[in-house]
C-alpha cells in the first residue's frame, strides 16, 4: 500500500480506478464488504484470477486512500478560511446589530411623530368619505321607499307624465343600488307601479273621447311618450271611441226608457240596444233623439279637436337637433298616427250613423204631428250635414233610414191631408180671406225656410240660425260650436211665438190704428176656425171704406170693380190652407230629398184636388158646355178626365166597392167633393153667387200663381230623371186653372140677361118694311136696360168682392157674345124681310155697339163681325152665297138655311135656293 501510494498519481488513471469501484461500496456504513467479495467468488477458484482481483482491489483500495488523503490536508487548509470568515462574519453581525438598533428607534420615532397622527387623519377622511356615500345611498333608498306616496299624489293630480318620470328614474336608481337587499323587492314593486300608472293612463284617456280637453289630453300624450307607447295609445284611443259610441247611445235611450217606465224595474239593462229603441214612447221620442244627437255630437268634436291637436303638435315639435334614429322614429308615429286619426273617422261615423238608424227604425213614426216629424227631419239632417263636415260623408245609411220613415210618414200624413182638404172644401162658404195688399207666400212660416236657406239642403234650423247671424253661415258647425254650444241645442229650446202680418183689419188696408196683431195658426185643424173670425166686418160693412175721389172713379176702368178697396190677393181659408200645406210638403223636400218626387206628386195632387172641386161646384152645367162656344179647352177637358180618373173616388162608401179597381187603388183616391148647402148658386139677387164664383176662381188662379213662382225651387229638388213629370204638371195642369174663367162665368152670363125675352121681342118686329127707319126698334133699348142693370149689380157684388179685370173682361165678353148671338139667332128666325129691314137691323145693332161702348171698356166688342156678317151676307149674290156658307161655319144650320131661304124672292131663285140648302146638309152631314 505504502508503494502503491508513493507511486506517480495519474489523475485521470485514479478517477478511472475509482470510478470502476463498485457502487455498493458507497452505500453506507454497515456494509459488509468481506462478506460481499467472498459471495461474489465463484465456485470453482483460480489462484491468478484471484491474486489479479486482489490487485484490482488493492490499486482500488490504494487511490481511494490517496483521495482520502488528500481531502484531509485540504480540510485542515479550509478550516482556518472559515474561522477567519467567521469571525469576519461576526463583526459585521454586530456592525448590523447597532443599525438595527438605529434604525428601530428612528422607526419608533417615526411612528410616534407621524404614522399615528397623519395617516389616522386619512383613515378617518376615508371613512368619512365612504359613510358620506353611504348616506347618500340611504337617503335615496329612503326616498325610493316613499315613492309610492308621491306617485298616488301624482295621479290624483292627474300628473300622468311627472309620475311616470319618477318611476322610470326611481327604477333607474333601484337598478343602481340593486345590490341592497332591500331594493330588490322595490324595483318589482315600481314595476307594479308602472303598470297601474299604464292602466290609469287608459282611463284618462277614455274621458277625452266625451268631454276633450287640451291641457288634459296633452299630458296624456306626453305620458304615452315617455311610456315609448305612442302607436299604443292611438289604437286605444279608437276603442274607446268606439266605446264611448256605443255606452253614451244606450245611456241616453236606457235613461228615457226607464223614466217612461215609471218603475224599478231593471230588465231593461239587460237588453240589447235595438230592443231598447223599441220602448221609447211618442212623448220622449224627440227629446231622446235631440239628447242622443247632442251627446254623439260630444264625441265626434271631442275626435275633431283631436285631430285639430295633432295637427297643431306635428307643426310644432319639428326637432331638427334629435339624432337621425329618433328622427326617423318620430317620424314613423307621426305618420302612423295620421293615417289613424283618417281611417278613423269613417269608421266613427260609421258607428253613429248605426245607433242613430236603429232609434230611427225602432219607432213607428206615421202618426206623428207634423211639427213634430218636421223636428224628426231636422234633427237628422243636421246630423247629415254634421257627418258630411265630419268625414265628407253622405250619411247614406241615415238616409236611406229616414227615407223608409218618412215615405211611411209622408203616405199617411198626405191621405188624411186630402180628407182634411175634402172637408174645408165641403165646408167652405167661399167667402174672401182679407189679407193685406201685399200679402206673399214668403209671409207665412211655412214658407220662412225659402227665403232665408241657400241651399236645398239646408236644414230649417240652420236656416233661423243664419237668418240671426248670417256671418255663421260661412263657418262649418266644428267651428261655429268649438268651444261650448251644441247645433242639436235648438230643438229643446221653446220658440218664440212669432206673428204672421198678412191678415187685413177687417179686410182693408189702413192706418197702424187699424192693423191688428192675428195669432200665429200653424195647426191644420185651427185655420178655418180662425180665419173665419177675421172677416166677419167685411160681411157686415161696419169699417168706413176709403173714401175715392171723382177724379180717381174716373180714371179707373168701368171693368174693374175694386174702387173702393185696395188690390189686395183673392183667395179663401181652404186655399190659405192649400198653400200652407204646399209649404210644410216643401219643408219636407227641403229636408229629405229622396222623397222630393213623391212629395211632389202628393202636392200635385192638392192643387189637383183644389182644382176639380171648384170645376164641379160651380163650372159643371151640360147644357151651358154643349153651347158651341168652346168654353173648355181640350187641354183643360183632357186635365179634367185625368184628374177625375187618378184622384176622384167617384162611388160612395160601401157602393160598388171593388168594382173599379183593388182596394189599393181606392185607398190613394179621394170621394169627389160636394158643395156646401150654405152657398146659394140660385138667386138673381146675388148674380147666381157671382161674389163666391169669383173668390174660387180667383182663388185658384192666385194659387195658380204661387205654384209658378215655386216652379225654379221644386225644380232644383226634383230628380233629374223625374222633371218631365213637374214640366208636364206645370203646362197642363198649373198653367190651366185661369182657363176655367169660361166656364163658370159663362153660367152667371147666361142667367144674367134675359135672352129669351129679347127673342120674344124681336119675333114682334116687322122687317119687312119699304122705307128705311131712322128709330132702331124697342128690344134694343131693353136689351142696353138689361146691361145697364148688369152693370149695376157688377157694383154691388163688388163691394164686397173685389172683381179683378180679367173676371169683368171674362163676365162682358161672355154677355155680349151671348147677346151677339142671341141677336143672330133673332134675325134668323126673320120669315121676309127687305132690304130696308136689314138696314133696320143694321141701325138696331149700331145702336146696341154705341151705347154698350159707353158700359165697358172690353175692346174690341166681342163677335161683333159675327152679327154684321150675318147681316149684310143678305146682300150676297148666289155664288157668293155658296162660298159664304162653306166659308163661315160658326152659325148654325138654321142660321144658314134661313138665310138662304129669306134671299129667295129677291136675288136667289128656287134653283140656286135648292143648290144652296144642298151644300148646307153637306157641311151638316159630316157633324152626324
Amino acid at each position: 500500500m505504502r508503494e502503491l501510494r508513493q507511486q506517480p498519481i495519474d489523475p485521470q488513471a485514479e478517477q478511472e480506478i475509482i470510478d470502476s469501484i463498485e457502487e455498493v461500496y458507497f452505500s453506507n456504513d454497515s456494509f459488509d464488504m468481506v462478506r460481499h467479495e467472498l459471495e461474489k467468488l465463484p465456485p470453482e477458484l483460480n489462484l491468478q484470477e484471484l491474486e489479479d482481483y486482489r490487485d484490482k482491489l488493492k490499486k482500488q483500495q490504494a487511490a481511494v486512500s490517496i483521495c482520502w488523503l488528500s481531502l484531509s490536508h485540504s480540510e485542515t487548509h479550509t478550516g482556518r478560511y472559515e474561522l477567519e470568515r467567521v469571525t469576519a462574519l461576526q463583526a459585521n453581525l454586530q456592525l448590523a446589530a447597532v443599525i438595527c438598533t438605529n434604525a428601530r428607534r428612528q422607526l419608533r420615532v417615526s411612528k410616534e411623530e407621524f404614522t399615528e397622527a397623519s395617516l389616522g387623519l386619512l383613515a378617518n377622511q376615508r371613512r368619512r368619505q365612504l359613510l358620506t356615500g353611504l348616506l347618500k345611498s340611504l337617503r335615496t333608498i329612503k326616498t325610493l321607499q316613499r315613492t309610492d306616496v308621491r306617485l298616488s299624489e301624482m295621479l290624483e293630480e292627474e300628473d300622468y307624465p311627472g309620475a311616470i318620470q319618477l318611476c322610470l328614474e326611481c327604477q333607474k336608481a333601484a337598478s343602481t343600488f340593486k345590490h341592497y337587499s332591500c331594493i330588490s323587492e322595490l324595483n318589482s314593486k315600481l314595476q307594479d307601479t308602472l303598470e297601474q300608472i299604464e292602466e290609469q293612463l287608459d282611463v284618462a284617456l277614455s274621458k277625452t273621447c266625451k268631454h276633450f280637453d287640451v291641457l288634459h289630453y296633452t299630458k296624456v300624450q306626453k305620458a304615452y311618450t315617455l311610456l315609448g307607447k305612442t302607436q299604443t295609445a292611438m289604437d286605444q284611443l279608437h276603442m274607446h271611441f268606439t266605446q264611448a259610441i256605443h255606452n253614451t247611445v244606450f245611456q241616453v235611450v236606457l235613461g228615457y226608457v226607464e223614466l217612461c217606465a215609471g218603475n224599478a224595474d231593471t230588465k231593461f239593462l239587460k237588453m240589447q240596444y235595438k230592443d231598447l229603441c223599441t220602448h221609447i214612447t211618442l212623448d220622449s221620442y224627440i227629446p231622446c233623439l235631440t239628447d242622443l244627437c247632442k251627446a254623439l255630437w260630444e264625441v265626434m268634436l271631442s275626435y275633431h279637436r283631436t285631430m285639430q291637436w295633432h295637427e297643431e303638435h306635428d307643426k310644432q315639435k319639428a326637432a331638427p337637433s334629435q339624432g337621425r334614429t329618433e328622427a326617423d322614429e318620430l317620424t314613423v308615429d307621426r305618420s302612423y298616427v295620421k293615417k289613424k286619426l283618417e281611417h278613423g273617422l269613417t269608421r266613427i261615423w260609421q258607428d253613429v250613423q248605426l245607433k242613430v238608424k236603429v232609434y230611427i227604425l225602432g219607432t213607428d213614426m206615421s202618426n206623428f204631428k207634423y211639427d213634430d216629424f218636421i223636428v224628426v227631419l231636422d234633427v237628422i239632417s243636421r246630423l247629415m250635414q254634421v257627418g258630411e263636415e265630419f268625414c265628407g260623408s253622405k250619411s247614406e245609411v241615415l238616409q236611406e233610414s229616414i227615407k223608409r220613415q218618412s215615405v211611411n210618414y209622408f203616405r199617411n200624413y198626405h191621405r188624411a191631408r186630402l180628407e182634411e182638404l175634402r172637408m174645408f172644401l165641403e165646408n167652405e162658404t167661399w167667402e174672401l180671406c182679407p189679407v193685406k195688399s201685399n200679402f206673399n207666400i214668403a209671409q207665412l212660416h211655412e214658407f220662412k225656410f225659402m227665403g232665408q236657406c241657400r241651399s236645398p239642403s239646408v236644414s230649417p234650423s240652420r236656416q233661423a240660425a243664419s237668418s240671426v247671424a248670417p256671418a255663421l253661415e260661412e263657418l262649418s258647425l266644428f267651428q261655429q260650436f268649438h268651444q261650448e254650444g251644441n247645433p242639436f241645442e235648438m230643438h229643446i229650446e221653446p220658440k218664440e211665438e212669432e206673428t204672421e202680418d198678412v191678415l187685413a183689419s177687417n179686410g182693408y188696408e189702413s192706418d197702424e190704428l187699424e192693423k191688428s196683431v192675428y195669432q200665429d195658426y200653424d195647426s191644420d185643424s185651427d185655420v178655418a176656425d180662425e180665419l173665419k173670425q177675421d172677416y166677419v166686418d167685411e160681411q157686415t160693412g161696419d169699417a168706413p171704406l176709403k173714401s175715392v175721389s171723382r177724379e180717381t172713379i174716373r180714371s179707373k176702368k168701368k171693368s174693374d170693380y175694386n174702387l173702393s178697396k185696395a188690390c189686395a190677393p183673392i183667395l179663401t181659408n181652404t186655399t190659405l190652407n192649400v198653400i200652407r200645406l204646399v209649404g210644410k210638403y216643401m219643408q219636407m223636400m227641403n229636408i229629405l230629398k229622396p222623397i222630393a218626387f213623391d212629395v211632389i206628386h202628393c202636392v200635385s195632387q192638392l192643387f189637383d184636388y183644389y182644382l176639380y172641386a171648384v170645376y164641379t161646384f160651380f163650372g159643371r152645367n151640360d147644357m151651358y158646355e154643349s153651347s158651341g162656344l168652346g168654353l173648355i179647352s181640350s187641354r183643360l177637358r183632357t186635365t179634367l178626365n185625368r184628374i177625375q180618373e187618378s184622384l176622384i173616388d167617384m162611388d160612395p162608401v160601401g157602393e160598388n166597392a171593388g168594382v173599379h179597381g183593388p182596394p189599393e187603388d181606392r185607398k190613394e183616391k179621394v170621394p169627389i167633393p160636394h158643395l156646401s148647402q150654405m152657398v146659394v148658386l140660385t138667386d138673381s139677387g146675388t148674380l147666381y153667387g157671382l161674389a163666391q164664383r169669383v173668390v174660387a176662381t180667383e182663388s185658384l188662379v192666385f194659387l195658380a200663381e204661387q205654384f209658378e213662382s215655386l216652379q225654379s225651387h221644386l225644380d232644383t229638388m226634383m230628380p233629374a230623371a223625374k222633371k218631365p213629370f213637374l214640366q208636364q204638371f206645370y203646362s197642363q195642369t198649373v198653367s190651366t186653372a185661369s182657363e176655367l174663367r169660361k166656364p163658370i162665368y159663362w153660367i152667371v152670363a147666361a142667367k144674367a140677361i134675359d135672352y129669351e125675352q129679347m127673342l120674344l121681342m124681336m119675333a114682334g118686329v116687322k122687317w119687312d118694311i119699304k122705307e128705311i127707319m131712322s128709330q132702331h126698334n124697342i128690344y134694343v133699348d131693353v136689351l142696353l136696360k138689361e146691361f145697364e142693370q148688369f152693370n149695376k149689380r157688377l157694383g154691388e157684388v163688388s163691394r164686397h168682392v173685389r172683381i179683378p179685370l180679367p173676371v169683368s173682361n171674362v163676365l162682358w165678353e161672355h154677355c155680349i157674345r151671348l147677346a151677339n148671338r142671341t141677336l143672330v139667332e133673332g134675325y134668323a128666325n126673320v120669315k121676309k124681310c127687305s132690304n130696308e129691314g136689314r138696314a133696320l137691323m143694321q141701325l138696331d145693332f149700331q145702336q146696341f155697339l154705341m151705347k154698350l161702348e159707353k158700359l165697358t171698356d172690353l175692346r174690341p166688342i166681342p163677335d161683333k163681325e159675327f152679327v154684321e156678317t150675318y147681316i149684310k151676307a143678305y146682300y150676297l149674290t148666289e155664288n157668293d152665297m155658296e162660298q159664304f156658307i162653306k166659308n163661315h161655319r160658326e152659325y148654325s144650320m138654321k142660321q144658314l138655311a134661313n138665310l138662304v131661304n129669306v134671299c129667295l124672292g129677291s136675288h136667289i131663285n128656287k134653283k140656286a135656293r135648292q143648290k144652296l140648302l144642298s151644300a148646307i146638309d153637306d157641311i151638316d152631314r159630316p157633324k152626324r
